[in-house]
């Protein structure tokens, strides 16, 4: 199947949006006929372009320091007469054909000083460029003198007779209508692809900002209520802090717990950017939406099952919100992947077609830069550096991840990092660690009295003053149905510990 079908195909399944601003690759195509037919209207077809044409880089190496171990330097007037460059016109780039003319055929005398002999009045240019064609590029005042001064001869040269070589130009510029007409094409749907790439950034991050207020007006904590009670060191006994349904429930019109669960099923898919050990980095297009859809199918699931309830009309227009902003930067990927393959399809088939070298370093509208706002996607000889550039998809995800998770606390932060369970009734010690009570007051029936972390001598001497009253409110506020747990937890493992240290037998009754 022709590529162009296929591009057509895949655009397709693109939203409008995004459809609308893709290249035109069959334009370009047509284009590319009409710089052939312009080539072979000079006489120069592809065919003949392969032998004569210089690249510019070959051409300046030519005038520096030849390596060691290259061959000399032929004469000019046996190399390569025609060099293809892109020269700087205004607001474009306008290609062309530089001819090298042959006056250089005297022969140097030994004798020191000026030459002595005259000037040679027959001048040597290769073949193939068409009389009329050259005769129009030298101007039309310099052989009005000597109409016949051009006549070809048999060896496939152009004898400039009559005229003095030295009112001849040296190299002339044959000017390509067709190729400059393709690469402004290209270039203007680069650059109207990074405007509307650049509004479409615009609008994703104004709906994330707007989707955040409303993930935080849906998981508001215990405190937005009027049932919460701080504690602190002149109010409370750290030994009498509990967590009642009454006082820790979550509000009823609050989304938090449910939200929180949304967040880390999304960090444990790792949908667009891993960040496990096996694999870190940007995944490809393919990977990245089965894992879309296997997260959106394990959310649905669980709704519908019931074992995550969404209580508020706005947290689950959030949740659409959320999906669809996921789906965007999926497009995004795709709409990447396939302007990338077409533009490197048609500069391929444009240097096959034409036998003209064209640089491929395209600056991509997808690749965000430090001074992306003001540079515009042009055609350039140099490449920016890797670490100086950030793909638009990539950008886009982290926007999402650092505006959002961050809205609701993970318990990873808050935990115990020898029990890995929440640290409620955190003690702090002196070397600023923290650990929950429980296995803190494990640690000083042991009596171990250095630090499980720094090894410093802190355990021993923690007490009722180590107790860190503003993180206790906040895994109270943030955490209540954790804290719960962990406080349940807590006495049910002080009780069995106590029975034991008195004898009794703590695996329950036991019927004979």
């Amino acid at each position: 199947m022709h590529f162009s079908k296929t591009y057509s195909q895949l655009l397709l399944t693109l939203p409008p949006e995004l459809r609308e601003s893709a290249i035109q690759y069959r334009q370009l195509k047509k284009i590319i006929n009409q710089i052939v037919a312009e080539l072979t209207s000079l006489g120069l077809s592809p065919d003949i372009l392969h032998d004569v044409l210089q690249p510019p880089s070959a051409a300046a190496n030519d005038k520096g320091k030849q390596r060691e171990d290259a061959p000399p330097s032929l004469p000019p007037h046996h190399g390569p007469r025609i060099i293809y460059e892109l020269a700087t016109v205004a607001d474009h780039v306008e290609p062309r054909l530089r001819l090298c003319l042959d006056s250089s055929d005297q022969t140097p005398s030994d004798d020191p000083g000026p030459s002595t002999s005259p000037p040679r009045s027959e001048v040597m240019i290769p073949l193939p460029v068409p009389p009329d064609v050259l005769q129009n590029a030298l101007g039309t005042t310099l052989f009005s003198d000597h109409p016949s001064a051009l006549q070809e001869v048999s060896d496939g040269e152009l004898v400039v007779r009559g005229v003095d070589s030295s009112a001849l130009p040296t190299e002339l510029i044959i000017p390509l209508v067709s190729d400059t007409t393709f690469l402004r094409t290209l270039t203007e749907a680069i650059n109207s692809l990074s405007t509307h790439l650049a509004t479409k950034r615009e609008e994703f991050q104004c709906t994330l900002r707007s989707l955040s207020h409303d993930i935080s007006s849906v998981s508001r904590p215990s405190s937005y209520g009027s049932s919460f009670h701080p504690h602190s060191p002149f109010s409370s006994d750290p030994a009498n802090v509990s967590v009642t349904s009454h006082t820790l429930a979550i509000a009823p019109r609050s989304d938090l717990d449910t939200w929180r669960q949304i967040f880390q099923l999304y960090m444990e898919a790792d949908i667009f950017q891993g960040h496990q050990e096996r694999f870190r980095g940007e995944r490809d297009t393919e990977d990245a939406e089965a894992r879309l859809q296997a997260f959106a199918s394990d959310l649905n699931e669980r709704i519908s099952k019931g074992t995550m309830k969404l209580r508020m009309k706005q947290s689950r227009t959030a949740l659409k919100t959320f999906l669809e902003l996921n789906t965007f930067i999926l497009d995004l990927r795709k709409f990447q992947h396939v302007t990338a393959e077409a533009t490197r399809k048609i500069l391929k088939k444009h240097a096959k077609r034409t036998a003209l070298p064209l640089a491929p370093d395209l600056c991509s509208p997808f690749v965000v830069t430090p001074d992306s706002h003001d540079r515009a996607p042009v055609l350039s000889r140099s490449s920016l550096r890797t670490g100086e550039t950030l793909s638009l998809s990539l950008l886009l995800v982290q926007a999402l991840t650092e505006t959002l998770l961050p809205i609701i606390p993970h318990i990873d932060d808050y935990s115990c990092v020898i029990c890995t369970g929440l640290a409620f009734k955190p003690i702090r010690l002196r070397c600023s660690h923290l650990f929950c009570v429980r296995c803190l007051v494990k640690l000083q029936k042991r009596g171990e009295e250095h630090c499980p972390i720094c090894r410093a001598p802190t355990v021993l001497s923690a007490d009722r003053s180590n107790v860190d009253w503003a993180l206790l409110n906040f895994m109270k506020d943030w955490f209540p149905v954790e804290a719960k747990k962990k406080l349940q937890q807590n006495e049910r493992e002080a009780a069995e510990e106590e029975m034991q240290e008195l004898g009794l037998d703590v695996r329950g009754c036991v019927l004979m």
